[in-house]
Order: C-alpha cells, then structure tokens, then sequence
C-alpha cells in the first residue's frame, strides 16, 4: 500500500539522519508505558507529515517497535498504522480534510464487533525544536504555526531538526474506548477533540508560554495597579517625586527579573552533558513520571527541592530539561549574581533574590508583583524553601516566604491547579563539603566570585552519582480546601492584604514540604557506609562486619520502608564497598586476618554530613535499638512510650513523619527479632548475648540516635538544673556544653557546631508543650520535661551521662 507520503518518507530517511538529533521521552518508553508488543500498536500524530514519520520510524526502530510505515491487519481488513489529526496547510490555499475521523470511527467499530481485538493507540507528539516563542514574533509564522506548510516545514527542520523531542504516551486501550464511548461519528469526533488538546498540552509542557518581551513586561509589571500603589508610598515616606520611585522600582526589576532564552538552553544541555560525565558515574531519576503526568495535565508546577549544592541549580534544571518539560525559572541568591555565572544564569531562567526583604517595601512589592507575574503567565517555577545550602547534610528550616507568595498569587485567581513538587537532590560527593566543615567549625562564609568557579573546575573528577527523586506532589487548592474551607472568600484581583489565615496556614505546609522531601530520599553506597562505619570508636571495621551492617539496612528499607518514595541502591553491599573504594571515600588495608575499611580523621568528619541526609531513615530504628541495649528487658508499651515522648521533637527536627507511629514501630520490632538483632519472650524485649555477631549490628544501630539524644540531654539537662534560662543564654550554653563533650570523647558530628538546632530543638520543646516561658520570658521545666529528661538520660550511653552530670553543677546561673 503505496502512498505519496510513504514514497516521501522513504526518501527522507538518510537526509534526515543527517538533519535531525532527537531526545525521546520516557526513555525505556516500551517499559515506563507498559506497551504490550504483542498486542496491535497503532499510532496516533498530530500532523500529518514525511519529516515527522521518517522521524518516527527512527524511534520506533530503535525501541524495537512496530514500523508506522507497516500496516496491520486487524480482523481480517488492512489498516495504516499511523493516524494523523490534521494536515498540513497549502503554500496557496487552505488546508485539506484528514482522514483521521473516518480512520477511528473505523477502528472503534471493529472493536465494538470484536471486543477480542484490544489494539493500544499510542499517541505521539514530534516536536521541532524546545523554543517556547514570543509574544508578537514573525517567528511564529514559520516555528510555531500549527500544521506548516512544506515550505516552512524545510526551514523548522533545517533550524531546529538537531534539537527534536519526541515524546511517547500511555497508550490508549481501543477495546475499552470502543466499550465505554461506541463508535458514532460524534464520538470519534469528540475523541479527536481530546487528542489534539493533547497534544497541545504535550508542546506547552515542553516549550512553556510563550516569552513576553522584557521591556513590555516592565511596562506592564509598573503599570499594575499594586505596584502603583508601592510606588505612590514609597515616593510619600521618603519624600522624593513618583517619577524617581518609578525608576528605582524599574531599577529592582532589572536586578530581579529573569532573561530567559532558548538558546542559552541549548548551550547549557551540552555544555552539562559533557559536565555531569566528568563529574558523575550516571544520574539517578525517580518518580519522574508523576512530574510528566501533572504538566501533561495542565498544572503549574512549583519545584521545591532541598539544598545541598550549587550544582542543585543545574543538575535539576538539566533533568527537567530532559524528561521534556520545560525548565522553570529559579529563585536565585543575590550573591550568585556575580560575571560572568550572573548573566548566563539569568539567561537560563534564573530570577535573583535578595536575603532579606525586611525594612524595603517596594523591593517586596516589585518582587511579589513580578513572581505573580510568572504565575499567571504559566511559568514552571523553582525556589529552596531552606533559604541556602544546608551545612550539616540536614534539612533546614524551611523560610514560608516564596511559600507565602506563591499561595497569595493563588488568591489572585490563578485558574490552573497549582501543584508543589517537593525534590530531593542527593550526592555520592558534594564539591563544598569541605567548606562546610570549616563554616561550621567557625571560618567566614567566603563569597562566591568567577575565581571560585575556575578553581572547581580544575577539581573536576569522578564524584559517584547524583540523584534526583521527585516526592510526593501537593496540590494547594486541595491542601487549602483542607485547612481553610472558605479560602476562595479572599480571592481579589491585587490581593494586597494578607488574610489572618496565611501565616500558619503556611508555615504547617512548609513543614509539609520538607517532610515530603526527606520521604523521597535516595540511598546509596556513601551515606550507608557513613551510618556504618561513624557507629564505631575508631572509624573502622572488617569488610565482612561492614557488608553485613550494609546487608541489615537494605533489608530493614525493603522489608519496612520509611516511605515507598525512598531509593535503594542497585547491587549488593559488595558492590557498594568497591564503589566507595573506587571514589576514594574509604580506606582499604589488609593485615593477617583479612581486609579493613575505614575512614581517616578528615573523611571522618566529611562522611558525617552524608550520613545526615538520611539520618531520618534510621531514627527510629536507632532508638528502639537503644532502649533495647539500656535496659535488660523492655516491654512494647515501655517501648513505644519512649517513642512517642521522642517524636515531637524528632519530627520538628527531622521532619520525621510517619502515617502510624505504632504500626510503624511494631513492623520494625517485628524486623530486629526477625534479623536476630532483639529476642522476644512474650510482651518483652531484650539484647542478645554481648560476644554475638547481631549484638554487635544492634549496637552499630543504635548508635545513629546517639548525637541528637546527647544534644537533646544537653539542653534538657540545663532547663531542669540551671533554669529558668533565657532563649539565648540556653542556646549558648548549650553550644558550649556540646563543645565540652566533644573534646572529652571526641565526638566527630558537624550539628555540634550548629546554633540552629539548638534553636530548633528549643522551639519544639515549647510547641509541644514539654517547656515554657515565664513572665521573664525565660523557659523554665514542667513535669513533662522532668519525665523527658529521665527517658534521654536513660537512653544515653554511661560515659557521656557521667560527663553532663559531672559538667552540670560547676554551671552557674547568670
């Protein structure tokens, strides 16, 4: 069955391999969309076209998939296997009628006949090029039109042919559509409706809206009835004309506003491909098909991820980038604003943010104005809900301000749904780790310069893998339909007043956020080795010790899984040790009796903040390992009360969370008397023997709780025996007490240094109601607390109890 646009096609084959490089999305897209190969595969395309199916061909060929060009014989009849929606326009007329109509009316009517049949449509969006286009471009007319004449179509594939997406969907069950729709012409008709909406939402999701002009943009931002306003304040409280607040508001927006360009993608995709195989062994991506599903559906996605790397703004971006979406423009640090890095971020979407907004309302204004601005225009949005780059491998606290804007831009009567994708971004080695360190251990912050950069680059070497696991997403309409029934009651076009509401509406969501974050994180063979090794004296253990421990938490994440959403690395604890060796992130010795690994004194302390990233994965293991060990027999109730007392603070901490706690632990004891590592005699829990292999692994366990309870004894220790104290005097005595004790036992632990947590663990306490402040504002003891102390005290190891309670007394009040 010949045809002109088969003939084409053929003939187009070679020169188009020549023409065209193409990106295919999913990539195991046979897998990822479970087709079935035995089963007939049509195809269904937007336009119809010889580049877009010598294109496709290609794809099919190297997915193993059924030739588009090949017929199929569906109930004893010859059917084309590919469906065009539409045809192209005429150089000189309009445009002719496709066939599609009359082709799937004809396909549902043979599955209506034969239910047996169950062929799978797959649709197929081809797309030239990843230029989103601009507002008002006589580009349009040959980039964007939809369905190009011939002509137009030659110069899109010689301009844009190296840069093609094809990107495959579900495919739909014919059977079932036949069943639930029948075959009617108005049906098919209806049906062809819905896919080329389809596949507009397939090209929006990839290219974006189209680009306004930046100066328009100016104009329109300044113009806007709020800003305005600002303006006329700002002129009135500093005394200056309206004309002069006008231009430092202009001046504001030239700091702030993104310069977004294709172009500068393009650069940047292989300028990173070529980047992350220098850098990486592979990246690992997770969850990302619930990330194309929520664009495909029209969602404006706000990406939130954690914070561990200046890397975090390219590598996420890079993989967006390459599932098809387009990348989002990102809340940037002011301090990165720097030549030559300033302007190509800029180009590539990157928006600049001041540290603090205190004291400068216009700066506030022209910001919020600007970010609804992106909002409404459809733009996929990034920002770091911790404000920076954690300096311990913990999650933050998270700052609720780009959180609180984004849900006033909500209150403006943004139609779409808008969607919070929580990211966690994971490394085998992160490039500041060092820096970190010395931060933490009292060296000034050093500001980030184009010398800084150079320097990196001469450092560049095999650093393991780097993940990207997208958690689970949070639709704001549905999540504001929750916490505030009326919510849609101040919707207002400027909304310039904040409703009572928002506040603690979303301070709670941005603790959501971060517990959505740590639920997607990513294991690998550093941060195992990490909780393995630091559990002992001296930092060392044998290979066999070493991979069974390895052996105990895999398992432990198989068996009960903290959340479905955490990753697992591939291959067996073996495998993971040679990989640590191979990236230089453990020491290799061999004496008499076998092999040794260990860390050194420096890599002891740099392997802390990766064992932090996932330290929350173990938390609660670790602490039912301790109770075990510190106590000759303890019962499930005694167990779980001390749990329970923990939790709020752990969660408040680690933004721990999860759906039952006393489910969740009974899995987990049920594990660790599985594994040997406790024995069970009726209601009551105990250690095994002290000589024995799982005594040993329950202790290397446990010791994962045994910094945050010293630095929780540390400060409960001081309410209960030098209170009341206030805020700052708490905070900096226990900051000096934790310093003590890491001098007499050398503690090797980074959040020793840190004044924030101690600050978090503060608030948490009185949150929950375990402290309070009195008139003075001091935070004094309560009956809680006092039972708290005594649960700590009891959890924690002889030799540091000794040392709090010898240290405590030579205290004085202030």
């Amino acid at each position: 069955m010949f045809s002109l646009l088969s003939i084409l096609t053929v003939l187009l084959k070679w020169p188009l391999r020549l023409l065209v490089k193409f990106k295919i999305v999913p990539d195991d897209a046979v897998t990822e969309l479970a087709l079935d190969v035995n089963r007939p595969v049509f195809y269904v395309c937007h336009t119809e076209s010889a580049s877009d199916l010598a294109t496709l061909r290609r794809v099919c060929q190297k997915l193993e998939l059924p030739d588009p060009l090949d017929p199929v014989s569906l109930d004893g009849q010859q059917l084309a296997r590919t469906l065009f929606l539409v045809k192209p326009h005429s150089v000189v007329g309009g445009r002719p009628k496709t066939r599609a109509l009359d082709q799937g009316q004809q396909l549902l009517q043979l599955h209506l006949t034969n239910p047996d049949l169950n062929a799978q449509l797959v649709p197929v969006a081809i797309l030239w090029g990843r230029a989103p286009g601009k507002e008002n471009s006589i580009k349009w007319l040959l980039g964007e039109a939809n369905a190009p004449h011939w002509l137009a179509k030659i110069l899109i594939v010689l301009v844009s042919g190296r840069h093609t997406l094809v990107r495959l969907s579900r495919a739909v069950s014919l059977n079932q559509m036949a069943a639930q729709f029948g075959a009617k012409t108005d049906t098919a008709r209806k049906l062809l409706r819905m896919s080329r909406f389809h596949f507009y939402r397939q090209k929006l999701a990839a290219t974006g809206p189209k680009l306004v002009n930046r100066s328009q943009l100016f104009n329109a931002l300044l113009a806007s009835p709020a800003l305005k306003q600002a303006i006329e304040d700002e002129a009135r409280s500093k005394k200056i004309s309206v004309k002069v607040a006008r231009h430092e508001a202009h001046k504001l927006l030239q700091e702030i506003a993104a310069d977004y360009r294709e172009s500068t993608l393009r650069v940047g995709d292989r300028v990173l491909s070529w980047l992350w195989k220098k850098l990486y062994s592979g990246i690992k991506i997770n969850n990302a098909d619930m990330l194309r599903e929520l664009a495909q559906k029209g969602h404006e996605i706000v990406y939130v991820p954690c914070h561990r790397s200046h890397m975090d703004y390219l590598l996420l971006s890079y993989v967006i980038y390459h599932q098809g979406l387009v990348p989002p423009h990102i809340a940037a640090g002011i301090n990165l604003n720097f030549w030559p890095a300033g302007p190509i971020f800029r180009r590539g979407g990157a928006f600049f943010i001041r540290r603090s907004f205190s004291g400068n309302k216009l700066y506030s204004a022209v910001f919020r104005e600007y970010l609804s601005q992106l909002f409404s225009k459809g733009y996929a949005v990034k920002y770091y809900s911790e404000g920076g780059r954690s300096r311990t491998g913990r999650l933050l606290q998270p700052k609720t301000g780009m959180l609180a804007m984004t849900v006033q831009s909500m209150l403006r009567g943004i139609e779409r749904p808008v969607t919070l994708v929580p990211v966690y971004l994971g490394y085998e080695h992160v490039m500041e780790v060092s820096t970190y360190v010395n931060e933490l251990q009292g060296s000034g912050k050093k500001k980030e310069s184009i010398g800084g950069v150079f320097k990196a680059i001469r450092n560049l070497r095999d650093y393991g893998y780097g993940y990207v696991n997208f958690g689970e997403p949070i639709q704001l309409n549905q999540y504001l339909n929750q916490q505030v029934s009326d919510w849609k009651s101040s919707i207002h076009p400027l909304a310039l007043q904040k409703p009572g509401w928002l506040n603690p509406v979303v301070a709670k969501l941005a603790n959501q956020v971060m517990q959505h974050i740590n639920q997607a994180a990513a294991l690998n063979a550093t941060n195992l080795i990490a909780l393995s090794i630091l559990a002992t004296d001296k930092h060392i253990l044998t290979r066999d010790e070493l991979t069974q421990q390895l052996d105990l938490y895999l398992n432990l994440q198989r068996q009960v899984p903290y959340h479905p959403h955490v990753s697992l690395p591939e291959g067996d604890a073996d495998s993971l040790v040679n990989h640590a060796l191979a990236l230089q992130k453990v020491q290799s010795s061999t004496d008499g009796f076998g092999e040794l690994i260990g860390l050194s004194e420096q890599h002891s302390v740099l392997a802390t903040y990766y064992r932090n990233n996932v330290l929350h994965l173990f938390m609660l293991p670790a602490l039912l390992a301790a109770a075990v060990l510190h106590q000759r027999s303890i019962s499930s109730q005694q167990l779980l009360g001390y749990i329970e007392q923990l939790y709020p603070l752990l969660r408040a901490e680690l933004f721990l969370y999860v759906s039952s706690l006393h489910t969740y632990c009974q899995a987990l004891l049920q594990f660790m008397t599985e594994q040997g590592l406790v024995e069970c005699e009726g209601d009551k829990y105990y250690a095994p023997a002290q000589q024995s292999r799982q005594y040993f692994k329950l202790s290397l366990l446990a010791h994962n709780a045994e910094d945050t309870l010293q630095r929780y004894a540390i400060v409960l220790n001081l309410i209960q025996a030098q209170g009341p104290l206030s805020r700052a005097d708490l905070e900096k005595r226990g900051h000096q007490l934790a310093q003590r004790l890491l001098n007499l036992h050398g503690i090797v632990a980074p959040e020793y240094y840190d004044k924030g947590l101690f600050t978090t663990l503060i608030n948490a306490l009185k949150e929950a109601g375990i402290s309070h402040t009195d008139s003075s504002n001091q935070v004094c003891s309560s009956s809680r607390l006092e039972q708290l102390t005594q649960t700590v005290n009891t959890l924690l190891r002889n030799d540091i109890l000794q040392s709090l309670q010898s240290i405590m007394p030579q205290q004085t009040a202030p």
